[in-house]
């Protein structure tokens, strides 16, 4: 927990122990069903739980907001965004149904009631969110293809409406087809740790 409350230090007791039974529950579950490799489960708050809340550095969802995490796998960024934004709606999205298994299954052993995980590709969700959030599943312009139309119009958020996307190194050539709806934030100015030295989070605001 101290690595977490080194960036996020205002946690409610609540909180603190969601996240803090979250890698015992990642444990318990990749040892069954393989949804972090190996290797990163070691480094599971670092590598995922961190790297998911670094989107909270870019914006603080409002209560009421309706997010769909593309691509989830285990859940990352949509758990530990859900266990920080309580009133905010998260649809956990992917298309291998034993990970939405756990993901389901570790939602239920927090408590969480605002999150739902499903069984299904972006492109089959019905509905519209304020803000969809990945990492790094593909190219960011065939991921904007995905959720093309998925996307309100009208948001309640200090930040426009749009896909939140975790992703490392140079993402130059993807951001050209985007033309000016995009923006960077750097996660090296804001964690200290190597990991995230190559590390990004891009918004991308609706494509008209």
């Amino acid at each position: 927990m101290d690595n977490i409350l080194k960036y996020f230090p205002n946690l409610t007791t609540q909180q603190q122990a969601q996240f803090a039974a979250l890698p015992g529950l990642y444990a318990e579950w990749n040892a069954q069903i393989n949804v972090i490799s190996r290797k990163d489960i070691e480094h599971i708050v670092e590598r995922h739980i961190i790297h998911s809340m670094a989107i909270a550095k870019v914006i603080s969802f409002a209560n009421g907001t309706k997010v769909m995490d593309v691509g989830t796998g285990g859940g990352f960024p949509g758990i530990p965004l859900a266990i920080l934004f309580p009133e905010t709606d998260f649809l956990l999205v992917d298309s291998i149904g034993k990970k939405i298994k756990v993901v389901n299954a570790i939602a239920a052993s927090l408590g969480l009631q605002n999150v739902k995980g499903i069984h299904a590709r972006a492109e089959q969700v019905d509905g519209q969110f304020d803000f969809i959030v990945s990492r790094a599943v593909t190219a960011l312009p065939e991921f904007m293809g995905w959720v093309a139309g998925k996307i309100k119009k009208q948001g309640i958020n200090e930040l426009e409406n749009g896909v939140l996307y975790l992703k490392g190194g140079d993402l130059d050539a993807e951001l050209i087809p985007l033309k000016q709806y995009w923006k960077v934030y750097n996660l090296n100015d804001i964690f200290d740790e190597p990991f995230f030295e190559t590390k990004k989070v891009v918004h991308i605001s609706r494509i008209l």
